[in-house]
């Protein structure tokens, strides 16, 4: 019944001269791009939560989409018919992977044995699925914040009780995404922060939450898990202050406990940009910091201060994203996930396909409009010249085991001149970026 939702679409392909609105006009998965085909550039991914769970609901009102895998309670057969369903549309939309919360893909449960029998009884279905669509996943992850005993958080919780269920979780959730053949896997610390400082002791929360970011990685090698472990950096929502609060303070966690060789960061758009940062910059900081991993492709409202998940739909924006994308060299294990989600009016299954159709070409025209400007050269040989003094003998003295702060100002004493200001030519630049993106 769930996967005959879809019955009536055909597989949506690239069809750039299609007058059919279900058509990539960009996205080509076969095409070339910088030596690599577009689709193992990307390694795009639907997630369960926001495509499979979410009802249409919002804070002042009940769910809009009439969905059959939503309808009465959350029993075995619902859990059994949102697998199908999704499996479905990923192979509909022609695209590589999928990813998933643990509680997403199973029948609720409230006691430990229920839990990890229903969980366990989810993965066994997903992977007769993966054999029988051909989709594969692209990273799992354990919900450590909506039920109740994670009001206060999971790894940065006061009781060790619930850091015990969290435990649990994401071994349960671990071992699956080793089993199911998963890239990565995610933790997004949800509740891992304070609403006040009053009742909030901080030491010992960051130290738990290291604890449990150790314990995690020390699992993976265990088990063998040769994928990525990630952190999903937010700064506030639904905590007033979250500790993963972007990827410099990830990384100065990681490497405060020693972890900044195995753990990278998913970068989320619409969390940068709570942050008060643009995506492009979280992206270029990950990359200068060497642990850029995955995204989540999606965008937030300038109206709206809180996460609204929306599709991707500005390629003007994307394409200073891929820039960094690609200088970065790409993923490894990585994707773009589509964490977003359709409007709560949007409720025909069409509009569960024109939301990832646009995503996907939007992500797609970036990448080719990035890939151009990286390969005219124009721009990465200003911003190299910009900075070539530190490749020459002065900038590198400056950096020699042998300097002084003494011996650098005495450069500056010795040469006996003002340095000559350099433009930084900012409008040229961006210039450079749309005229590539009008050539496309």
């Amino acid at each position: 019944m769930s996967a005959d939702y879809f019955a009536n679409f055909d597989t949506i392909r690239f069809d750039p001269k299609s007058e059919r609105d279900l058509a990539y006009r960009v996205y080509d998965k076969d095409r070339v791009v910088m030596g690599k085909r577009m689709e193992d550039h990307l390694r795009m991914a639907v997630c369960f939560w926001h495509t499979f769970c979410w009802p249409g609901s919002d804070v002042f009102g009940a769910g809009t989409f009439d969905r059959p895998w939503l309808q009465g309670t959350q029993d075995a057969a619902a859990a059994a018919a949102r697998r199908e369903a999704g499996l479905a549309f990923v192979e509909k939309l022609d695209l590589p992977f999928y990813c998933f919360h643990d509680v997403d893909v199973m029948e609720a449960a409230e006691s430990v044995a229920d839990f990890r029998a229903n969980f366990a009884t989810a993965v066994d279905h997903l992977e007769q699925l993966q054999a029988q669509t051909g989709r594969k996943l692209l990273w799992g992850t354990a919900n450590l914040f909506s039920h109740p005993r994670y009001m206060a958080g999971a790894a940065t919780n006061p009781d060790p009780e619930v850091f015990a269920w969290a435990a649990l979780q994401v071994r349960d959730c671990l071992d699956a995404t080793h089993r199911l053949g998963g890239a990565n896997y995610v933790l997004w610390g949800g509740r891992e922060g304070y609403d006040t400082i009053l009742n909030t002791e901080i030491g010992i929360e960051q130290d738990n939450f290291g604890r449990f970011l150790s314990l995690v990685v020390d699992h993976k090698h265990r088990i063998g898990f040769t994928g990525t472990i990630l952190i999903e950096p937010k700064p506030h929502e639904p905590t007033k202050h979250q500790y993963d609060f972007d990827t410099q303070t990830v990384y100065a966690f990681l490497k405060r406990y020693g972890l900044e060789k195995e753990v990278k960061v998913n970068i989320e758009a619409n969390h940068a940009t709570l942050g008060g940062h643009s995506f492009e910059h979280e992206l270029a900081m990950a990359r200068a910091l060497g642990i850029l991993g995955s995204v989540d492709a999606n965008r937030g409202d300038y109206q709206n201060g809180w996460d609204t998940d929306q599709f991707p739909n500005s390629v003007e924006e994307w394409t200073l994203a891929m820039l960094e994308f690609l200088r970065a060299g790409g993923f490894a294990t990585g994707g773009f996930n589509f964490d977003a989600k359709v409007r709560r009016q949007s409720i025909d299954a069409a509009d569960l396909f024109h939301g990832h159709i646009g995503g996907v070409d939007t992500i797609a025209q970036a990448l080719l409009n990035a890939a151009a400007i990286i390969e005219d050269g124009t721009l990465e040989s200003f911003r190299a010249e910009r900075y070539a003094a530190w490749q020459g003998e002065l900038g590198k003295s400056f950096h020699a085991d042998t300097a002084t702060l003494a011996s650098v100002a005495q450069h500056a004493v010795d040469s006996n001149s003002s340095p000559a200001p350099q433009s930084g030519r900012q409008e040229w630049c961006e210039n450079i970026v749309n005229r590539a993106r009008c050539s496309n």
